[in-house]
């Protein structure tokens, strides 16, 4: 069947035609999503998320989650039903959806209403019982019409992972006279087509609580969304920021790219990954990847910038970075982790690649309890 896979996947954009290989990708995507949400409480657990930073990453995961249940409806008759939709991955650089799928799945979130006006779900499947003892068919178009209403109910109730996750604010503290507050949002990157979630730590010197500020905090949420691309460093972002909001002072700011997946069924890929995964040879439950990266960049002092003619001199953050790489990261430092089952976590230290020896790991062990390895 992986053959199946290569045979209909000739671009790094790909679709995916069978009715089985769709239904196979999106059990394996509900999989590992149910697995990252473990990971996040391991790392709360080790102290390296707040109680309150692992519990606004779960919500994203699960938003990621349902997500992919959404589409799973939508092309839960892929190959069967006569002009069924056909979903497009990205099958070389990522492994998830490209971007374009959730900007369509936005769009059709504002006609679900239109679309569940319809015949219920008790009404469709009681004409599928018609069908099958009148008529001794199979009503596959009644199951089509079925599996969009299903996908349409799921739009419906919410919770989804959007192209876009406008920034929320969550106040943490209030130290003499600043307030202090954890920035989150989150975006489904259109240039790697993966779920990127950023974490920013402000301190505020304005007169009003920034989220009910109605003059500072649109043009803050739209200035971070503006910047929530995965090419621009996070000394960009952070050094515009506290340029644009001379009262809005970052002091911690942390991308992190859930994904890529690896699969030997589903994905391209090079270099070591893709040698674990051969040898691996693993079942189709078994036969994934996935890396989890976090960049930070982080405040190392504040410095009196420049005064204009009519204001007083503003605070200007000095971020810390890498001595090594900082100039051409961004950042203060990158931690990278990946989580996979234990057969190719095995192959994984026989083969100890180079390039993984830094690679924080967690496995998976039996019942879907995560291990973690150094």
């Amino acid at each position: 069947m992986a053959n199946e896979v290569k045979d209909q996947l000739t671009a790094d954009h790909a679709e995916l035609y069978d009715t089985l290989v769709a239904r196979r990708y999106f059990a394996k995507f509900d999989t590992i999503t149910g697995h990252l949400a473990r990971v996040a409480a391991e790392l709360e657990k080790e102290g390296q998320l707040t109680r309150l930073e692992a519990r606004l990453l779960g919500g994203y995961i699960g938003k990621v989650t349902a997500t992919f249940r959404a589409l799973s409806h939508k092309y839960l008759m892929t190959g069967r039903a006569d002009g069924a939709p056909r979903i497009t991955f990205d099958r070389h650089e990522s492994g998830f959806p490209v971007a374009q799928e959730l900007m369509l799945m936005a769009v059709d979130a504002q006609q679900a209403d239109k679309h569940l006006a319809g015949p219920t779900e008790a009404e469709i499947k009681d004409r599928m019982i018609r069908q099958i003892l009148a008529d001794l068919s199979i009503p596959t178009a009644l199951q089509y019409a079925l599996s969009q209403r299903m996908y349409y109910n799921t739009l419906k109730e919410g919770g989804i992972f959007w192209a876009r996750n406008d920034p929320d604010a969550q106040w943490i503290e209030t130290v003499g006279d600043r307030r202090k507050y954890l920035i989150h949002w989150a975006v489904w990157d259109t240039q790697i087509n993966l779920p990127i979630v950023y974490l920013l730590d402000v301190e505020d010197g304005g007169k009003k609580p920034l989220p009910t500020d109605d003059r500072r905090w649109p043009l803050a949420q739209s200035a971070l969304m503006a910047q929530s691309l995965g090419g621009l460093k996070l000394l960009t972002i952070a050094t515009g920021f506290d340029t644009d909001f001379p009262d809005l002072h970052p002091k911690r700011l942390r991308r992190i790219h859930l994904g890529p997946m690896y699969s030997n069924s589903f994905t391209l890929q090079s270099g070591p990954i893709s040698d674990v995964l051969k040898s691996a040879n693993a079942g189709e439950g078994e036969d994934w990847a996935l890396v989890w990266t976090v960049e930070e960049l982080v405040s190392d002092r504040e410095e009196d910038g420049e005064a204009g003619w009519f204001a007083s001199a503003t605070k200007k953050q000095i971020f810390k970075l890498n001595p090594v790489n900082g100039a051409e990261t961004g950042a203060t430092r990158m931690h990278r982790m990946i989580i996979l089952p234990e057969m190719p976590f095995q192959v994984l230290v026989e083969q100890n690649p180079p390039g993984f020896r830094d690679v924080r790991k967690f496995v998976v062990g039996a019942g879907g309890r995560i291990i973690p390895q150094r």
